[in-house]
């Protein structure tokens, strides 16, 4: 089995790749949406979060995640704090999901805050998509969010140079689909020999 990262910024065009991975046969798993599954209603992640931030952070008794956002994005040591209750129950999660894949299988993990993480996810590849901060802000306007809370987030976040430091390939998001489909297709045929040679 191959692990595989594929990372970049908000914006960047995860979910856009990870589709197209998914089409040529991967089994495509999404950090953010194992985030929000280990901090639902009732699991370990919630009672620990709001032990540690307090109720101010529930809505109708369900985590207020725009307010925990906002929390977070703009102050770097409660960031800190969610992180290291919510990545070792994602790492947990993403062990559980893979355990019983068949060995053959390349697995792509979409994880936007691998550089951050310092280390703590390993992986046999790293692949990150590179895309021009103005075409994220664009896409990011285009799902609802503010120019400061765009700009928040980006700030919170490595920058494309140091998430290429770590990375076995790297894509490049900047002009149409046709062309991000070809460098996925490229890098699928570079994973399934690499996995071909794992065996």
């Amino acid at each position: 089995m191959l692990i595989v990262a594929l990372t970049g910024g908000i914006g960047s065009g995860k979910s856009t790749v990870g589709d197209i991975f998914s089409e040529l046969g991967a089994v495509v798993i999404d950090s953010d949406q194992l985030a929000r599954e280990v901090l639902e209603r009732g699991s370990q992640g919630f009672d620990l979060v709001v032990a540690k931030f307090g109720d101010s952070i529930l809505k109708n008794g369900e985590l207020n995640r725009s307010l925990l956002a906002s929390l977070i994005f703009n102050n770097s040591q409660k960031r800190s704090e969610l992180e290291s209750i919510t990545h070792p129950l994602i790492r947990q999660r993403f062990a559980e999901l893979t355990s019983n894949l068949p060995k053959e299988s390349i697995v792509i993990n979409q994880i936007p805050l691998l550089f951050e993480s310092k280390g703590a996810y390993k992986f046999d590849y790293i692949i990150t998509i590179s895309t021009p901060e103005e075409m994220r802000i664009e896409r990011l306007k285009n799902r609802g969010l503010g120019l400061s809370e765009i700009k928040s987030r980006l700030e919170a976040q490595a920058s494309d140079i140091e998430r290429e430091s770590i990375s076995n390939s790297i894509i490049r998001n900047n002009l149409d689909e046709a062309h991000l489909r070809k460098q996925v297709e490229i890098i699928w045929l570079e994973l399934k020999n690499l996995n071909r040679l794992n065996k």
